[in-house]
């Protein structure tokens, strides 16, 4: 059989962070629990809901935790021969105190599709909590880790693979063996292959909830005006609510915030929710008209008004009658345009470039701008008496980095969003990814998340996870604000030269990455004497964590 290497790599990758209380596996997020709380929960699932109820959830929780590490095998073995990468879910298994693996016999190829492996399990949590909460049993109990098995077996081979116990320490055996084979060479693969799936009483009544949950945020965010609406941290919702308490009436509203924070969508969302929702909502860029044009854009031209105008066209407060103009950077806009903007909030009138007949207009004006308006009317850029007649109602849109406890809803439903978009289904975002998108400062605000998360959809294999990697460009942009592993060195920013060129004559070398260590920790013994502290200063660690590393590179 082929010989696995030893599992320091895979060691490296467990960071613990006193800073904020995370435990971290590559870029997943652990939880150091109890054994006894879980089994103290497993033996309640199966007192109130039975065996056949309590073995689905377990085996089904097992099976996205293996789904989970395949990704884990994929990249922290990389390039290395097959069984290498395929053995990091059994190492894992065990370095994850669940029970101690040792594969006995494992024949697979993915390309055909052939499996077949057979594994010896110690010392499982489950056999013992079960026997301890009822007893020797006359049947297998390990479903955790079956699931986990199936889960990891299944991701890495693309099919389904199932394993079952064939002994049982809960049965009076001496210790756990388990085969695993693909679901179609099993007798009883499609009644195994049930505790796989959510089919449940109580999962059918979740799905329903969740079916009501997903028609009622459709509905909502449909009202809303999309992803960027969505949000129940307190800073959105005191805007929201804002919102919703002028939407029914008449009153000229003035939005603020920084560039892509959604004022066009807190816009159409104010129209949504109106009396004016059945007519037009016109958005015009200011910003983006150029100055000779203003004019005849906003409130339209009259045949011959000026070289090529050869028909009469309205503008876009004509357009808008009945409904809501939407006027984004407002600020921009030329005093002569103000001057006229004005008049149509005062009178309700418009006039047409060229023209000398005024036309009624009845418009609501939603007018947005991310600069200080009244930094602008002190400088002599803005009209005084437009600014006042424009801020009768005004809400701030808070930026994303004052909202951080939306973001998760938010990347979920853009990662769902562009998935279809592009034809790809994804696991979704990693804990590490999603711990940078929290902690990064978000200047473009809501559009840059969009812009992010689809970068992320491309970059990504399909049925993969968003990584850190996929969403940013750089590191630099999100290392050492947060404690995860971008903090604690899994991902760093870019080397300097000087690093470069180490790292490139180490990998020149040959040498692998134990020796590297061992050679390191050697030197530094010897130029400190032999005083284990005085090397451990050298290398940046603690005494304990010295020795620490000295065991593991004995085993």
């Amino acid at each position: 059989m082929h010989k696995f290497p030893k599992d320091l790599d895979l060691r490296r990758l467990l960071r613990f962070s006193n800073e904020d209380g995370s435990i971290w596996l590559a870029q997943s997020r652990m939880l150091l629990l109890h054994a006894a709380a879980i089994a103290g929960m497993r033996k309640e699932l199966i007192d109130s809901g039975g065996l056949d109820h309590a073995r689905r959830i377990f085996t089904r929780m097992g099976y996205e935790s293996g789904l989970r590490d395949v990704e884990v095998a994929k990249t922290i073995r990389a390039g290395q021969h097959v069984m290498d990468m395929f053995v990091v879910g059994p190492q894992l298994h065990t370095l994850e105190g669940i029970v101690q693996v040792t594969p006995e016999k494992l024949d697979m190829d993915i390309a055909s599709g052939r499996f077949h492996a057979e594994v010896r399990w110690d010392n499982s949590w489950e056999a013992h909590a079960h026997v301890e909460a009822f007893g020797q049993q006359h049947g297998p109990v390990c479903w955790m880790q079956l699931g986990y098995a199936s889960g990891y077996s299944s991701g890495f081979m693309g099919r389904f693979i199932l394993y079952k116990e064939t002994a049982c320490l809960a049965c009076g055996a001496d210790h756990c063996q388990v085969v695993g084979r693909p679901v179609g060479e099993w007798e009883d693969g499609a009644e195994q292959a049930a505790f796989y799936e959510p089919d449940s009483l109580a999962q059918r009544m979740l799905d329903l909830h969740d079916e009501v949950d997903v028609l009622r945020s459709s509905r909502g965010e449909r009202k809303r005006g999309g992803e960027g609406m969505m949000g129940g941290s307190p800073a959105f919702q005191s805007a929201y609510d804002l919102l919703l308490k002028v939407a029914p009436t008449s009153v000229t509203v003035l939005l603020s915030g920084e560039t892509g924070v959604g004022k066009e969508r807190f816009a159409r969302s104010l129209h949504q929710n109106s009396t004016r929702a059945d007519g037009p909502f016109v958005a015009v860029n200011c910003a983006a008209i150029p100055q000779d044009l203003v004019e005849s854009e906003l409130f339209g031209a009259e045949k011959g008004a000026y070289t090529g105008a050869t028909a009469t066209r309205p503008g876009k407060f004509e357009r808008a009658c009945g409904g809501t103009l939407f006027l984004d950077e407002i600020g921009e806009l030329p005093l002569a345009a103000q001057a006229k903007i004005l008049r149509a909030l005062q009178e309700g009138e418009i006039e047409r470039l060229g023209g000398e007949k005024t036309h009624k207009v009845d418009v609501r004006i939603v007018a947005a701008t991310n600069v200080e308006l009244e930094a602008a009317v002190r400088a002599g850029r803005f009209r005084a008496d437009l600014y006042y007649r424009l801020n009768v109602y005004p809400i701030r849109i808070p930026p994303l980095r004052e909202r951080t406890l939306d973001i998760p809803p938010m990347a979920k439903a853009l990662l769902a969003k562009y998935g279809a978009v592009h034809a790809k289904r994804l696991g979704g975002i990693s804990d590490s990814a999603m711990a940078a998108l929290m902690r990064y400062r978000w200047p473009g605000n809501v559009r840059e998340l969009e812009n992010l998360i689809e970068r992320g959809v491309i970059l990504t294999e399909a049925g993969g996870w968003v990584e850190l990697q996929h969403l940013f460009p750089s590191l630099d942009i999100v290392a050492g604000n947060a404690s995860g592993p971008g903090a604690s060195g899994a991902l760093q920013p870019s080397a300097t030269p000087q690093q470069q060129r180490l790292c490139e004559q180490i990998l020149s070398s040959g040498m692998r990455l134990d020796d590297v260590e061992a050679m390191l920790v050697d030197h530094a013994l010897e130029r400190s004497g032999g005083n284990i502290s005085g090397a451990a200063r050298m290398l940046g660690m603690t005494r304990s964590q010295l020795t620490y590393r000295q065991k593991l590179a004995r085993k």
